[in-house]
């Protein structure tokens, strides 16, 4: 039986690998697995969080997901392993361009000014549970097996969900000099209109390369320093009425995090720093294919289960003065937990 969701996402990884990639690297090449299958075998890796060796193992036993990606054999992990060595990061930034493209849809979601929201997240280098590391150090008193983590910077659109640029880098690492080039990478995908970052992206040039050079607004709290300091500019501005209103949504990005977290893969696996890296972009780039296979969905991202989802809808269809005569739309397969008085009294 064909895993669920996952020959879905294989046609749409597909698609956009064939987008952005020629079919073969030269004209010597062997033909026996074009770029876009590969590309699209190293998303479905980081889909399903799958190893080389565990990747060339599921293609063998799936018959349907070689159909889907048109493999007459099943690729070595080794070629995989040689793929991702000379993928480069500008065809995966055009490959998370491509997607931001479908993404974004109708010609009134792109003539519409995106929120923006960039932040920073850690990545870990291997599969060991940090529960593990903690109860060691907890126990042990011994130091922690790495001092370095992987640093992954996105720049987020918090209105549909989804990563419009991203960079990843070695951590720990202060990338408040990093958010002019997350940001101006995302602004040749869709147009800005405000920009959300946290107290690490204080800086008065930030401010400035935001309001001037990209006409939008930056709201970043400004806490660096005493609060004895003086400061000038739009660092002053948001530290005498600062728009809390506006700044509330930034936490979205905090939402996606722990949807990629939980949903795709909480780490980088590799051994060497590049590879590492091009993990970490890899994962951004999984994450919108698997925002595109759920476009149709809801666009806000919740934690609640599907039909409570769907009764606040009902609520707010249903008029002040309307009685308890009315049916609620559950989705299928969703188990609906019997109604507490209470919660029908306003009706």
């Amino acid at each position: 039986m064909a895993e669920v969701g996952l020959l879905p996402f294989a046609r749409i990884a597909l698609q956009v690998s064939r987008a952005v990639l020629p079919r073969y690297r030269s004209r010597f090449s062997k033909r026996q697995f074009s770029q876009p299958q590969l590309l699209a075998i190293l998303c479905l890796m980081r889909y399903e969080d799958w190893t080389f060796r565990e990747a060339e193992v599921r293609l063998s036993e799936h018959r349907e997901l070689r159909q889907v990606l048109g493999l007459v054999s099943v690729p070595d992990f080794t070629t995989l392993y040689r793929f991702l060595q000379r993928l480069d990061d500008q065809t995966i930034d055009r490959a998370v361009g491509e997607t931001v493209h479908r993404l974004r849809g109708s010609l009134r979601q792109k003539r519409k000014r995106a929120r923006v929201a960039v932040d920073a997240t850690g990545l870990a280098q291997g599969a060991v549970s940090t529960f593990f590391v903690r109860r060691m150090h907890h126990h042990g008193q011994k130091p922690l097996p790495w001092r370095h983590w992987l640093k992954w910077v996105v720049a987020v659109d918090l209105d549909q969900q989804f990563v419009l640029s991203q960079l990843a880098r070695r951590g720990p690492w202060n990338d408040c000099a990093n958010l002019p080039a997350v940001v101006e990478a995302a602004s040749q995908q869709t147009r800005i209109g405000v920009v959300l970052a946290d107290a690490e992206f204080d800086s008065e040039r930030n401010h400035t390369y935001i309001r001037q050079r990209l006409g939008a607004q930056s709201v970043i709290p400004a806490k660096r320093g005493k609060k004895t300091w003086r400061v000038h500019g739009v660092r002053a501005e948001m530290r005498r009425a600062f728009p809390q209103r506006i700044y509330r949504r930034r936490a979205l990005i905090e939402s996606l995090f722990s949807s990629v977290k939980r949903k795709l893969s909480a780490r980088a696996p590799g051994r060497s720093l590049p590879m590492q890296m091009r993990q970490a972009l890899l994962l951004g780039l999984s994450f919108n294919l698997y925002r595109l296979k759920h476009r149709r969905l809801s666009l806000r991202m919740s934690t609640e289960p599907t039909y409570l989802i769907n009764v606040k809808r009902t609520e707010k269809s249903i008029s002040s003065g309307a009685k308890a005569h009315f049916f609620l739309a559950f989705d299928v397969g969703a188990k609906a937990p019997t109604p507490k008085p209470h919660l029908w009294d306003a009706f």
